[in-house]
């Protein structure tokens, strides 16, 4: 929710190896990590990064309190030294990261940190529940908006988020993948999210009658009117009372933006047979909005039934990713320096090929067709490799070395940028409205075959060739082979 000082929301093993560095020489090693993941969530083409905004708050406000001391204190097994030292404690070290609302691929860094092997170690369980927190309901979100295929996609959850920063980054996290709004008010009132809402079923229960509901409820919000029309029957008296309450009370003020909703039922036929309804009481401009468990499939085979539905208001299958909840994003060790400054790259080993790291302190190009600017692949390279766009590039599957293509004509765009620099914020954050934006204009870039929501294109993240020797040498000597 509002900044605050999160330092304790951390892994115990955090402190306890932060305990142990602290009493080795590996307490000032400079470090890097990589923030990355391993698949998209619901087997999609891409996902949406988000939550940077939090990870810089997190930062700023990174510092132990004496309570926080006391109760470290207490449980035994940290220094006094160390103690005293987390009394100074804060993040000095260079982070960089793909802006909010960028598309992203699965192995090629999001985030990555440059820092002593303490502050570098530390932050990594507050980093990652809050990139994988927001970066799986943006993309989530992002998949049910373009199923709407323009139509206007509010996030209706916040009751069924798993807590209330669950509702409330999550709300934030579907505006920027572009849905209109939220129900949840203070996401509007912390992040600038618009709020929007009418009235449940128990506003027209609460009247004598369903009729009597509609026409206070046009009386008190006349600029504002969306009726719930499935509380008894939608047909014979939702539809039928709401346009008699928009023509007695609407009509003679002028105002002919109005809307319904419907909440149950055959979203299909209903609609269809209240679009009539409106349309033949003249109420052509009245606007169906639909609800009620729905996700990017069901709104798709809506819209292929041609469900005469408006805008769609989506609650728990966006505000936990119902469909695959976990984005599982991870944070691994990438290289050291030695004592002379020299980069030592790192790389972890796995059976499992989808497991083993790409070493190194790194940089990420995103390369776009010079005609179209349509994204081409992304290439991993070593931090000081650039890339001479008036040649022609070769780029290689890092997996299978003998698939390979040649492009010209290319722009090469660095994906990560510089958030902080030696400790301090170096990064001016974009307004929420911003980043919305910048992520559908991102998402415009990528081919339609990329965004397909079943066998999507597979777009390739590549290593350069320096990249992946040093990757095969690293391999050989642990033993181990691709």
């Amino acid at each position: 929710m509002k900044p605050g000082n999160y330092t304790m929301l951390c892994d115990f093993y955090e402190l306890t190896m932060a305990n142990g560095y602290f009493q080795t020489e590996i307490r000032d090693r400079v470090t890097y990590f990589d923030v990355f993941f391993r698949k998209v969530p619901d087997n999609g083409g891409f996902a949406i990064a988000a939550g940077l905004e939090q990870v810089i708050d997190y930062i700023q406000n990174l510092e132990f309190t004496k309570e926080d001391i006391a109760y470290l204190r207490g449980k035994g097994g940290f220094s006094e030294e160390f103690l005293e030292y987390l009394k100074q404690f804060r993040f000095t070290g260079d982070i960089y990261a793909v802006p909010e609302g960028t598309p992203i691929f699965p192995g090629e860094p999001i985030l990555m940190v440059r820092a002593p092997a303490i502050e570098a170690q530390f932050i990594e369980t507050f980093v990652l529940l809050t990139i994988n927190h927001q970066s799986l309901i943006a993309t989530k979100a992002n998949r049910i908006v373009r199923a709407a295929e323009g139509r206007p996609v509010s996030e209706f959850g916040s009751r069924r988020a798993q807590g209330a920063d669950g509702a409330i980054l999550g709300a934030r996290a579907s505006y920027i993948a572009g849905c209109i709004g939220s129900a949840c008010t203070v996401a509007d009132q912390l992040y600038e999210v618009p709020a929007g809402g009418t009235m449940a079923h128990s506003w027209v229960q609460m009247f004598e009658d369903e009729y009597t509901a509609f026409k206070t409820y046009c009386e008190l919000y006349p600029h504002n009117c969306t009726l719930l029309v499935d509380t008894y029957n939608v047909l014979k008296s939702g539809v039928p009372n709401a346009i008699r309450a928009f023509q007695e009370i609407l009509i003679p003020q002028g105002i002919t933006k109005c809307a319904i909703r419907l909440d149950s039922g055959d979203l299909t036929y209903l609609s269809r047979k209240a679009r009539k309804m409106l349309d033949a009481a003249g109420l052509k401009e009245c606007k169906i909005v639909a609800s009620n468990s729905l996700d990017e499939y069901l709104i798709r085979d809506l819209l292929l039934q041609d469900a005469q539905i408006d805008s769609f208001g989506v609650g728990e299958r966006m505000i936990t990713s119902k469909s695959e909840p976990v984005f599982g994003g991870v944070y691994k060790l990438a290289a050291i320096e030695d004592d002379q400054g020299k980069i030592v790259p790192k790389i972890k080993v796995s059976e499992n090929p989808s497991k083993i790291t790409n070493p190194h302190f790194k940089r990420v190009y995103r390369l776009f067709e010079k005609g179209n600017g349509k994204a081409i692949a992304d290439l991993i390279c070593i931090h000081d490799e650039v890339i001479d766009v008036t040649k022609p590039l070769e780029l290689f599957d890092p997996d299978a070395v003998w698939k390979r293509a040649t492009i010209t004509k290319f722009v090469a765009k660095d994906l990560l940028v510089p958030i902080f620099k030696q400790g301090k914020l170096v990064y001016s954050s974009p307004s929420i409205h911003e980043i919305r934006k910048y992520c559908q204009d991102q998402v415009a870039l990528l081919w339609e075959e990329v965004k397909r929501f079943e066998n999507p294109h597979t777009y390739y993240v590549d290593l350069s060739r320096k990249l992946w020797n040093i990757k095969q040498e690293l391999l050989a000597e642990s033993g181990s082979f691709l």
